[in-house]
């Protein structure tokens, strides 16, 4: 009778350790648990659009209905193809190869025929009406439609992501939770709780942390909207600590709690048998 009760207790013991140590609740898994359907508004900050900044590179496309006038306002598109030599192309039908402005120190661009013109702090669609403005007050082109898109501008996401690395913004509001789509959302290790936004503004490095659990806490967040350049870090998890390890068996370990219990199960049966 002893020998059962004590492969009872040994079973028990194991059976405690790994609910104990295993992956977390779903208070620790599941997004906006403060939320419901129907029932929760919360009040979203003021968006954040994406403005132009030193060093960004940005494409500007004058159209018109003389193409010809146009072409003095646009810079070639260059393709390269294997095996030849470097080709230029002034038309605007071609698609690869868009050559861009870099945005310099002071934040200017220097334009065809305009000249320099100040563009940082400024959005795509406020440089646009700007050098359209200029064009035809200059009596340079009549009716010029001007497209300006971003051409270098990411994002990078990192740590406990599916699929971390850099990506491309080609949005002006681009959100934490749109970066985090992009890297495959979190592993099973990402601490929803602490999600931490890396920015530098004016010469500082701010860091702001963004708990995914909390709805309210998400969209009221500073961070909500990303800025070029931004780092969106996903810290691990407890779980994911105590892998972390070089054999992961360390005496914080879900693996050491449960070998040490199928041991002493062992030892029991052999002992009373």
């Amino acid at each position: 009778m002893k020998k059962y009760t004590l492969i009872s207790y040994l079973l028990l013991f194991m059976a405690g350790v790994s609910a104990l140590t295993s992956c977390g609740s779903s208070k620790e898994v599941v997004y906006f648990q403060d939320l419901k359907p129907g029932e929760s508004e919360v009040e979203i900050p003021v968006v954040q659009t994406i403005t132009v900044r030193p060093e960004d590179k940005i494409s500007i496309i004058v159209n018109s209905r003389d193409p010809q006038l146009t072409d003095l306002f646009n810079l070639p598109y260059v393709t390269r193809q294997l095996g030849q030599s470097l080709r230029t192309d002034y038309s605007v039908g071609t698609s690869s190869g868009v050559s861009g402005y870099t945005v310099d120190a002071n934040g200017e661009i220097d334009f065809p025929v305009l000249g320099k013109i100040r563009v940082t702090g400024m959005k795509r669609e406020e440089i646009a009406a700007l050098i359209k403005e200029k064009l035809v007050d200059g009596n340079l082109v009549k009716d010029p439609v001007v497209t300006v898109e971003f051409m270098n501008l990411c994002i990078s996401v990192l740590g406990e992501v599916n699929k971390p690395g850099r990506f491309n913004i080609d949005r002006d509001k681009v959100t934490v939770l749109d970066a985090l789509s992009m890297a495959g959302d979190l592993t099973i290790y990402g601490n929803r709780s602490k999600v931490m936004v890396l920015r530098q503004e004016g010469g500082v490095q701010h860091v702001y942390g963004i708990n995914l659990t909390s709805g309210e806490h998400v969209y009221t967040s500073p961070a909500y909207y990303l800025q070029q350049n931004d780092v969106v870090y996903v810290e691990p998890n407890g779980v994911k600590a105590r892998q972390s390890t070089v054999n992961g068996n360390n005496v914080r370990s879900t693996s050491f709690w449960i070998s040490l219990a199928s041991l002493l199960t062992s030892v029991g049966i052999l002992v009373f048998n």
